[in-house]
């Protein structure tokens, strides 16, 4: 905490430093969101270059002004929830003041700058971000207040963690964990007890885009386990971001990327080529929009596409048909085809890429 304090006390003595020479002061931010500011690395997916372009929030700039005044607002915040090791979620903040925020988005945006420009992880600026994903299977742990959580599969999910750090005594017997994109798709699973069918196992899922602290679980499991871990995402340029956003992290996050990426994900299904294989009807399939072709293009282009050869002819095959897929798309073939037959033949025999 001592660390924090001192980041934020060298930011507010810049601001001094500049008005006690008369000069407009100037916060400089790393520019989270350029490609160009962005490496590729095998072990650890996208993470920031050191010496990355920066961008400049000026007091004296009628455009930048008010997002000048915001960061020193929270910032001042921040360093009265470290001080008094308290703790807010982005909500709390963003409610302690709707008219002068004006929309979540900026508190959310303004957070992540003030964490990528102070280079200090956001959990440990006393901001917790709202959890929305889920957890279910082999699993049990601590929270930091004491409470035992037990996740073995009954109907209902566990939710994930607000302070993902802060659990400890981790305990499973799981083989492997699977990441689903959908809580629909999960809860099917969770109703088909598929966590202790096949063998125990962890389900984990974001519903959609995961948030930060279902990211950090996925890779306390992985670090603590060392198990596989397989994504079952639709067959749609959607699904495979999202699953890139497990394996790979996010430009605007590459600055956390050593602690939120698992680059040995392996991409279980929904396949491209699944379709064809299991003669799934055409009039299942949903044709793609002018959105999911444009997706669909720079995901190929990204750097670590052209490492992944089996993940390219995948995405060509998507390409070429110009058509996708939900998960649900299985039922055609029976009600609980996923559970029964497709997860355990992939599962067996090595069905992943």
């Amino acid at each position: 905490s001592s660390e924090v304090l001192e980041a934020i006390e060298n930011v507010i003595e810049d601001v001094f430093k500049s008005l006690a020479q008369k000069k407009a002061p100037v916060l400089t931010l790393a520019n989270r969101s350029a490609w160009r500011n962005i490496e590729f690395k095998d072990s650890v997916g996208l993470q920031m270059v050191p010496h990355c372009t920066t961008k400049q929030i000026r007091s004296d700039c009628p455009r930048s002004a008010s997002k000048f005044a915001l960061t020193l607002k929270i910032l001042s915040m921040i360093y009265k929830m470290v001080q008094t090791n308290t703790y807010a979620t982005k909500r709390d903040i963003y409610y302690s003041d709707t008219l002068l925020f004006g929309s979540q988005s900026v508190v959310d945006n303004i957070i992540n700058d003030i964490s990528c420009m102070l280079r200090i992880p956001r959990r440990s600026l006393h901001v917790l971000s709202t959890t929305k994903g889920f957890v279910a299977g082999n699993l049990s742990y601590t929270e930091e207040d004491g409470t035992k959580v037990n996740c073995t599969c009954g109907a209902t999910a566990v939710t994930v963690p607000s302070n993902v750090q802060g659990i400890k005594n981790l305990i499973s017997h799981a083989k492997f964990m699977l990441i689903v994109e959908k809580d629909a798709t999960f809860q099917r699973l969770l109703d088909d007890d598929f966590c202790n069918k096949l063998s125990p196992c962890i389900m984990i899922t974001g519903r959609g885009v995961p948030d930060l602290n279902t990211r950090l679980l996925v890779r306390k499991l992985w670090d603590t386990f060392q198990l596989p871990v397989f994504t079952l995402m639709d067959a749609d340029p959607h699904g495979v971001e999202i699953m890139c956003i497990y394996k790979y992290g996010s430009v605007s996050m590459s600055f956390e990327a050593h602690h939120l990426t698992v680059p040995s994900i392996k991409w279980l299904g929904l396949l491209p080529s699944d379709l064809e294989r299991l003669n799934i009807c055409k009039d299942a399939l949903i044709p793609f929009t002018k959105r999911d072709q444009t997706k669909l293009a720079s995901i190929q282009k990204r750097p670590y596409i052209a490492c992944q050869p089996m993940w390219k002819k995948e995405l060509e095959i998507m390409a070429a048909s110009k058509l996708k897929a939900e998960i649900q798309v299985l039922t055609s073939l029976s009600s609980d085809y996923l559970s029964r037959v497709y997860l355990p033949n992939k599962l067996q025999f090595g069905g992943w890429l």
